[in-house]
This record gives C-alpha cells, sequence and structure tokens, in this order.
C-alpha cells in the first residue's frame, strides 16, 4: 500500500461507474524551512541525525514504530497460511480495467492491465495501514538521507531476490525507477517529475536523486515503486501490452488466468520476505483470485453460488434487497459495515472543459443545479449516502466557514484573479425539495443558461452557432444508468440533448485516457497527507497529459498555485490550511456535478475466514491481514 489517491470503484444505488485513480498508493512536495529545504521524512527534530541509517520514512518524520518493531499492530503474527481468497476487485491502479484485462503489464498506458499485478512484485519500503504516510523498509532495509534532503541512499536486504532465484540487486532498482520515469505510464512519469533519477552505487546500494524543491511526497512515491529484473528486460521491450508473465519479487507470482475471465495469485512458499517485520501477519492466502464480471448482476449472483468468496458491496438496492439469499439465512455468508476512517474525496459526472460548450462556468453551475440529489438518493440509492461538496470531503481538509488567518492570507493573492465567493462560505450544491424536478432550482438553472448566451428556441436550448446544445454521458457498464436517466429528464426539461452512452471497457478506457468524452464519471480521494499526487488531477500540465486523472481538464493558475502550496508545506497544520484554501477556489469553479459518500464499506464474505481483532485505520486490510480457517471452511462445506 503506497498513498496520496485511492482507486476505487464508483459508489451508487443501482451500480457505479469505474473509478479512475491510483491504487491506496500514496504518492508525493518541496519543504522549504527556515534555515534550509528538508527531505521528505526528515522532520526539525531529525535534522541532526539526517545521514544516520533510517528504518522508516514519513512526509514529517514521524514514525510509530521503532527500528527493532517485529510486526504492524493490526495484524496476527501467528496468522495460519493456506487456502483461497476470491473477490470483484475493488481498487485499480494506472492501466488497470476494472471489468476486463487483456495484459499484464500494469505499469504502462497501453492496453487494460488485470488487477492484483503489484503483488508480484516487491519495493523498496511499504506503507504503514496505521499511520497517515509512514513508510518502512522490505526489499531496503534501510535509508540514509543527505542533509539536504535531496540524496536518498537505500542499502538493499541480501537476501533480497526474483522469483526465478537471481539476485535482487541496487542495479535492478536504479534500472526499474528510471524505466518508470521515462516509459512508464504518464501518472507516474507526472509523480516522478522532480527524481532525477537513480544509479547503484554498488550492488547493495541504490541512489536516488531528487531535484531541488521536490515534492515533500514523492521518495515516498519512489519507495512503493515495483522493482523489476533488468536481465529480464534486457530481452524485451519494458513498453509493450504482453500476457507475458513478468519476472517478479513480491510475495506472490501469476499462476493461472484467463483472460478477461479472472487471474490468480499464488503465493511465494519460499518467499525472502515473508519473515519481515513489514510481512509478518500478512499476505497469508496461498491464492489470491480476482474474477472480472461486466455486469454487476452477474457477478453478484456469481457471488451467492460461492463463485468467489468476498465482496465489497457498492451498489445501494443490491445491499438494501438482495442479502436474503439461503446462505445469508444460515449463516454460511456474513455481511458486516466496517467503518472508514479516510477522507472520502470526491465522486462525480466530470465535465470536460477542454470542449469549447463547457467553458462556461454559469453553465457548469446550471448543471449542478438540474441534478436531484435528495430524489436519487431516496428512490434509487435508499437513502444510503450523504451528498458531496469537496474534493477533501469527511477530512480535516475540507473548506467550512470563511477563510480567515493563514488560509485566507494564502487567497489574497488572487482576490480579482478567482470567483468572489472563494472568500465566503465555501460553495455548497443545493438541497431540493426531493421531488424529483424541483422547479426553484431548474428555474435558477435556466436563468444561469440565459446569462451564458445559451437560450431556448423551439423548446431546445441552443449555441451562439444556432447548434443545439447536446451532451453525452460515457460510462462502461448498464447498472448506473437509472441514476443518468433521471438527471438527463431534468436536463431535457432545460431543452438539453442529453444522452447516455455505454461502451466496452476497453472503449471506454481508452475513450478517457485521450479525453474523449463530455461528461463522465469518476471516484478519487486523497490521503491524509496529500502532495505531488494532486498535480495528475489538478494541474494546467495534467490537463494537456493524456492519461491523466484530470477528467476535468481544469487548468488554473490559482489552483497551481495552491497544489505547491501543498506540496511545499512544512507541517501538517500548515498542509491543512492549504487544503482548505484549494478546496475553495475548486468548488468554485464548478468543475463537476457532485455525487454522494458514504464513510463505511460493505462487505459480505463466505464464512471461511479468520482475521484480527481490529482493522488498520488507514486501509480496508482486506484480504491483506485475513487468513483461511480451515476449520470454519470444514463446517461450512459439511452436509446439512
Amino acid at each position: 500500500m503506497a498513498g496520496d489517491l485511492v482507486v476505487g470503484r464508483a459508489k451508487g444505488g443501482q451500480g457505479a461507474a469505474a473509478v479512475v485513480s491510483m491504487q491506496k498508493l500514496s504518492r508525493r512536495a518541496a519543504l522549504a524551512l527556515t534555515g534550509g529545504a528538508l527531505a521528505a521524512g526528515v522532520s526539525p527534530r531529525f535534522s541532526l541525525a539526517q545521514d544516520a541509517e533510517r528504518h522508516g520514512i514519513s512526509a514529517f518524520g514521524d514514525l510509530k514504530y521503532p527500528a527493532d518493531f517485529t510486526h504492524f499492530g493490526y495484524v496476527d503474527p501467528k496468522a495460519p497460511k493456506g487456502g483461497v481468497f476470491s473477490q470483484i476487485g475493488p481498487s485499480r491502479q494506472f492501466n488497470q480495467n476494472f471489468l476486463t484485462f487483456n495484459s499484464l503489464n500494469s505499469y504502462i498506458l497501453r492496453g487494460d492491465a488485470a488487477q492484483g499485478m503489484e503483488l508480484t512484485f516487491a519495493t523498496l519500503m511499504v506503507r504503514s495501514g496505521d499511520e497517515p504516510d509512514a513508510m518502512y523498509g522490505l526489499a531496503a532495509r534501510a535509508v540514509r538521507i543527505s542533509p539536504d534532503g535531496l540524496t536518498y541512499r537505500f542499502l538493499l536486504r541480501p537476501q533480497a531476490k526474483f522469483h526465478d532465484g537471481t539476485k535482487l540487486t541496487a542495479h535492478d532498482v536504479a534500472f526499474s525507477l528510471n524505466t518508470l520515469k521515462e516509459k512508464g505510464h504518464p501518472i507516474i512519469t507526472q509523480l516522478m517529475r522532480d527524481c532525477k533519477g537513480a544509479e547503484a552505487a554498488d550492488d547493495a546500494t541504490v541512489v536516488v536523486r531528487f531535484a531541488e524543491k521536490r515534492g515533500r511526497d514523492v521518495p515516498l512515491f519512489v519507495a512503493g515503486l515495483p522493482i523489476f529484473s533488468r536481465a529480464y528486460y534486457s530481452k524485451r521491450p519494458f513498453e509493450e501490452s504482453t500476457l507475458d508473465v513478468p519476472l517478479g519479487s513480491g510475495a506472490y507470482k501469476v499462476g493461472r488466468f484467463e483472460v478477461g475471465r479472472y487471474i490468480e495469485y499464488e503465493r511465494m512458499k519460499d518467499w525472502w520476505g515473508a519473515d519481515l517485520p513489514v510481512s509478518r501477519g500478512m499476505n497469508n492466502f496461498d491464492a489470491v483470485r480476482f474474477e472480472f464480471y461486466r455486469d454487476r448482476e452477474v457477478g453478484f449472483e456469481g457471488f451467492t453460488a460461492k463463485n468467489y468468496l468476498f465482496r465489497e458491496e457498492f451498489t445501494s438496492r443490491v445491499w438494501a434487497t438482495r442479502y436474503e439469499f439461503p446462505a445469508i439465512k444460515d449463516g454460511r455468508v456474513k455481511r458486516e459495515i466496517l467503518s472508514d476512517d479516510t477522507p472520502s474525496g470526491a465522486q462525480g459526472w466530470f465535465i470536460n472543459m477542454r470542449r469549447e460548450k463547457f467553458k462556461d462556468r454559469r453553465l457548469r453551475e446550471a448543471l449542478i443545479n438540474a441534478f436531484d440529489f435528495e430524489w436519487t438518493n431516496k428512490n434509487i440509492m435508499y437513502g444510503s449516502y450523504k451528498r458531496t461538496h469537496s474534493v477533501f470531503q469527511n477530512s480535516a481538509m475540507m473548506a467550512q466557514g470563511k477563510p480567515e488567518g493563514d488560509e485566507l492570507a494564502l487567497l489574497e493573492p488572487f482576490r480579482g484573479k478567482v470567483p468572489d465567493e472563494v472568500f465566503a462560505e465555501p460553495y455548497m450544491p443545493p438541497v431540493s425539495d426531493g421531488s424529483g424536478q424541483d422547479r426553484k432550482w431548474l428555474r435558477e438553472a435556466s436563468r444561469l443558461l440565459q446569462e451564458a448566451g445559451l437560450p431556448v428556441q423551439d423548446g431546445k436550448r441552443v449555441l451562439s452557432s444556432g447548434e443545439h446544445m447536446s451532451m453525452e454521458f460515457l460510462i462502461d457498464e448498464p447498472t448506473f444508468q437509472p441514476h443518468h436517466l433521471a438527471y438527463i429528464k431534468n436536463l431535457t426539461t432545460l431543452g438539453f440533448n442529453a444522452t447516455v452512452r455505454i461502451v466496452d471497457p476497453v472503449q471506454y478506457r481508452a475513450r478517457v485516457d485521450d479525453f474523449d468524452f463530455d461528461i463522465t464519471v469518476q471516484r478519487f480521494s486523497f490521503s491524509e497527507t496529500p502532495g505531488d499526487g494532486l498535480r495528475s488531477y489538478l494541474s494546467s500540465q495534467s490537463a494537456v497529459t493524456k492519461g491523466s486523472q484530470n477528467l476535468a481538464g481544469i487548468a488554473d493558475p490559482a489552483i497551481d498555485a495552491l497544489v505547491e502550496k501543498i506540496i511545499a508545506a512544512d507541517t501538517r497544520p500548515a498542509l491543512v490550511t492549504a487544503c482548505k484554501a484549494l478546496d475553495r477556489v475548486i468548488r468554485a469553479g464548478r468543475y463537476w456535478i457532485p455525487h454522494w459518500y458514504k464513510a463505511s464499506h460493505w462487505i459480505a464474505y463466505w464464512d471461511t475466514f479468520g482475521r484480527p481483532a481490529a482493522k488498520p485505520r488507514y486501509f480496508r486490510g482486506i484480504p491483506e491481514t485475513w487468513w483461511y480457517d480451515r476449520d470454519k471452511a470444514a463446517k461450512l462445506d459439511r452436509p446439512g
């Protein structure tokens, strides 16, 4: 796990379009402190010993676990090994696809990779699940950080090796980082822009150099990237989409798979990292299997038939009405609600402002006014959700009230360059009367459209060119249609020619990566320590970078500047203040039609698992910390 951005399925009442983001893999920030710039993971209180070996790093230098820790606090170090864990994957990273796959290369733009490929690669360090951003050594036993924070020397473990038994060396690490910087997925190359490169000082020491004023969390991102075999890729191109099984170094290797249907990962029984503190009590299943269904209804039926064992439910209608099958009633299947204490982030319809017809802010606000969340939540989603307002929803980074003090000081340079409301209460989407067609907000939408130069002629809203104003909603699965159709009904009332188009998942991914859409659904959230990863979603550079997550095409100098303020924050309070300022400006831009969120996970599972008493605070911990319980499984399979 590594963390600035969370990649997950969009949540909805009838289902949800695929969300776009990175894995809960943090990514990312210059610390300009009085007396000099310090590195990520080096706070003022550590500055006197910056060149000493460190067993972990974090954004602000704080670590929960000491150098001699034996295991993370949220695992059972004596958890048994064995059995199978199977699921429909709830999250994806880079070019992975929720609904299908045709490639095993998960780190480039081309192709649709299988979920779970990250299980097969070791990284220098791994994320702690009960700290906001701390990382501890996996392939690296320690790191030395230069006094200026611009050079990291990772010291490798001598036992690290690839699955074919060859030694994993600093040369492999340097090759991996330099290759990903040059040829990796656009998200990776963008997040590595402040990484100048890597070199092997010897077989056991890799030196990574960063640019001045580099992102605070760039070293964290780099430490969580996969390590490839230099020898393996000396005989084949890295940047090709392929079904050849790559040579890995992680706890699992690719096992059986059928393109577009399923993939299994087999646990390496003699894995070199199994008894390290960061691994004890983890990676307990002999096989981890991902199932792929292009239809959520079929996917649910597969679960009831025990075609897979674990399901996180993202469809409120199914959660409210379908969990009454026999295995639920007799206790063979359990279902629970787990709290989610992480920022819920943003989900909504993102409006592609690269298209001229969507450039007027008043038009975009009219589109927000036309969506009746209250009706949708009650009638389609069983009242399960709350309205999303902020990209930092469900966190202390969400703007509230009028800006004051340091937050106001950050915003003052942009007065007159951003909407005046930035200096007032933050924008909130309207609350409707729940009728489905609230006349008050439809009239307000119509007024805004008139002001924006889109009059109605013969019942149709027209552009200045005389053309009818049309918009197409792009999705890749049918279960999200009811939300769209209810919304489109209101848009039609306003005179728009609005339609929804369902395309296959491969075409969808290609069109979204190429920004070939009017409006589409996206869900993303940032970690408790957002940093360089914000650029991929919100910066002017990412607006013109194909494959980036900036679907709306946001290109605002004020947002660019505030993102850099967040990246440069030298304390967590300063970070929170800058995030609140950014949140105000984003909300004032009307870049998306906000959806909904819930601060919990709905899970259901066939009762074959054991697990620790408590889950880690900052991620689900499933399947990482769970294990196969043979006694439960035997009881489950016993006739009668």
